[in-house]
């Protein structure tokens, strides 16, 4: 008994000793964590000491790594945001998947002369990018929420609801067997149960997850937070598997409906070291098994196979990402990071061999092929970084977007002429500012100055949402393209509703398209300047000083609140002076205002304009600001 615990001990050692010296020295060779963990589970594994002789059974065990990693990944994306990247998901994924699929299919059946339905199922496992490889890349170049790392998200998840549908067409593949014909059979009611999986985590999300972490805090006990946190992450994977979907999704699904919970960040401290052990743990049991047997007695196929495969993949990659309006270089960071197979290869592979769609070589050779082609993935990020990216970001080449870390209550969007104004004032009263403009001159000018500005096209969903645009007090656009403003606006007032927003308008007619969009104050860029002319007009022309302020400042808020007061008569598909009901309205305001004006300048009293209900700060200004300097 006590031979048996020591052996048990040895190999717990072996695995956490192979990783302590193997993952350091390869970061210090500059290769990377992940090939260092490969790197040790090929030496201890049944190909090298033999101290395991089961990698399988780890690689199942630490498949929890990546659905630990999917769930942090879904605590940072709120519904908002995931339905923001709707289009990613699945235009984006399915795109690529698609057209990978043929391409891969089209490789096995002409290049490797296999029929068609070995080909399809081999090109489908290809296909299934490892999430573990490139969420562990990801994470640690800190790219996550970039603007690429986003879309690499985006196909993953769509992947990842691939594995019912893959699995069923398996099962039509598979030669007519009775055996094999009820579950054939049985495809709808996967499907059924699949949906229905969803369902009730979804309930489960919303109903239960945030009264019962509010309960164990009140108890105060650290170890049994930690354990429901871990009860919700296992407890959705094992729910999702049992519906026949990924346990990664499950994860990643529980994740996105806790994102909004109070409990976020004790949740993700608390799940972190898991994570990233049993991620290492994933890497070792890959290396582990990587067959070098079937290696060498078939490594003609299999070398070319893992060719073939990645660059045909790489291809396809490459080219969708530049469809996608992607720069070049990265479509051919995606293509690198993206171009091997995945984990779930394994899934499907196994489904098919059981079912006699492939047989027992295809299914050596192409597991082979597929943990070489995650064991490469790391050799050519690095090729890829020294050799070929350099090329591809040369001077005037699409600059990617600045990674924002920090989340404030302000968010200012442009540093031209008319936004470096307002920022000084917002700044220099204390406010801490998200500050984010598009051109790189100017970004890098103002972060030598002092004043941190992040470079990026905030017109793009994912970036004002990595600047907290869902949880943002304030917005200020202050840049000087009208439909650029519009399209902020009316996304910023879509993921936020009760955000404020200012926007810089170009004239009275673009005034009006912001308060149709939900602006609450749309300042006019020349209006205060002009104002300030007309009021130095008069001075100059011999009124005294005090009234041509009074005459100039009742001018101003007459004219402000009645531009508002025409905005909902405006008509787009009209022409301005087409509208006949806004020219009367119009014309009957400025009667009425000479006629004021004319009333000031004799000294009588008049009516000043109400603008209370668009006024700012509210009354409870007081309040608003404290919440603004957090």
């Amino acid at each position: 008994m006590a031979a048996e615990g020591a052996g048990e001990l040895i190999k717990m050692v072996a695995l956490l000793g192979s990783a302590v010296v193997a993952v350091p020295l390869f970061k210090r060779l500059g290769l990377g964590s992940v090939l260092g963990y490969l790197a040790a589970g090929l030496v201890i594994g049944p190909f090298g000491l033999k101290l395991f002789d089961d990698p399988q059974a780890i690689i199942h065990i630490a498949e929890l790594g990546v659905v630990m990693f999917l769930f942090i990944i879904g605590l940072e994306m709120n519904p908002s945001h995931l339905w923001a990247l709707r289009r990613q998901i699945f235009g984006l994924g399915s795109l690529q998947v698609v057209l990978a699929a043929f391409m891969l299919t089209l490789v096995g059946i002409f290049g490797f002369d296999a029929p068609w339905q070995v080909a399809f199922v081999c090109a489908s496992g290809f296909v299934l990018t490892s999430t573990a490889i490139v969420m562990q890349v990801l994470g640690e170049r800190n790219e996550l929420t970039s603007r690429g790392g986003q879309r690499m998200v985006s196909i993953l998840l769509f992947e990842d609801l691939l594995i019912v549908p893959l699995l069923a067409i398996v099962s039509f593949l598979a030669p007519h067997d009775p055996a094999h014909a009820a579950e054939a059979g049985s495809v709808w009611v996967k499907l059924g149960t699949a949906a229905l999986s969803v369902a009730v985590l979804v309930a489960a999300g919303l109903w239960l997850l945030n009264p019962l972490f509010r309960v164990l805090a009140k108890s105060k006990a650290r170890e049994v937070m930690t354990a429901a946190a871990l009860l919700v992450v296992l407890g959705a994977a094992l729910l999702m598997e049992e519906g026949g979907l990924s346990m990664a999704m499950g994860a990643f699904v529980a994740g996105v409906l806790l994102s909004e919970s109070s409990f976020r960040h004790q949740l993700e401290a608390d799940i972190e070291p898991f994570r990233g052990l049993l991620l290492g743990l994933f890497f070792l049991g890959v290396g582990m098994a990587l067959d070098l047997n079937v290696v060498a007695q078939n490594w003609k196929i299999i070398v070319s196979g893992v060719l073939a495969l990645m660059a045909a993949k790489a291809a396809v990659i490459y080219f969708v990402a530049r469809a996608a309006k992607s720069s070049r270089a990265e479509a051919a960071e995606r293509a690198v990071m993206m171009a091997q197979g995945g984990e779930f290869a394994f899934v499907l592979f196994s489904a098919a061999f059981s079912q006699k769609v492939i047989d027992a070589t295809v299914n050596a050779n192409m597991t082979a092929i597929v943990v070489l082609s995650m064991a490469l993935t790391p050799l050519f990020l690095i090729l890829h970084g020294k050799y070929l990216a350099p090329r591809l970001k040369q001077k005037g080449s699409e600059r990617e977007d600045d990674e924002i870390h920090e989340q404030k209550a302000v968010i200012v969007i442009g540093m031209g002429r008319f936004g470096q104004i307002t920022t000084d004032i917002l700044r220099m009263c204390g406010y801490p500012l998200t500050i984010i403009d598009k051109d790189p001159v100017m970004v890098d000018g103002m972060n030598k100055y002092g004043i941190k500005t992040y470079f990026g096209d905030a017109s793009r969903p994912e970036l004002l949402f990595t600047a907290g645009i869902e949880k943002a007090q304030l917005l200020v656009v202050a840049i000087n393209d009208k439909e650029q403003t519009l399209h902020i606006v009316e996304f910023a007032r879509k993921a936020n509703p009760d955000i404020k927003i200012i926007a810089r308008a170009y004239d009275r007619i673009h005034t009006f398209k912001l308060h149709r969009a939900g602006v609450e104050f749309a300042v006019r860029e020349t209006f205060d300047s002009a104002v300030r002319t007309g009021r130095t007009a008069l001075e100059v022309l011999g009124m005294e000083k005090g009234k041509a302020d009074e005459i100039s400042r009742f001018y101003f808020h007459r004219d402000r609140a009645r531009v508002a007061r025409m905005a909902p008569l405006y008509n787009p598909e009209d022409a301005i002076f087409q509208n006949e009901e806004m020219l009367n309205v119009a014309k009957q305001e400025d009667a009425e205002t000479a006629a004021m004006m004319q009333a000031l300048m004799r000294g009588e009293v008049v009516e000043w304009p109400d603008e209370s209900e668009a006024a700012w700060p509210s009354e409870n200004a007081a309040g608003e600001k404290a919440a603004l300097l957090k």
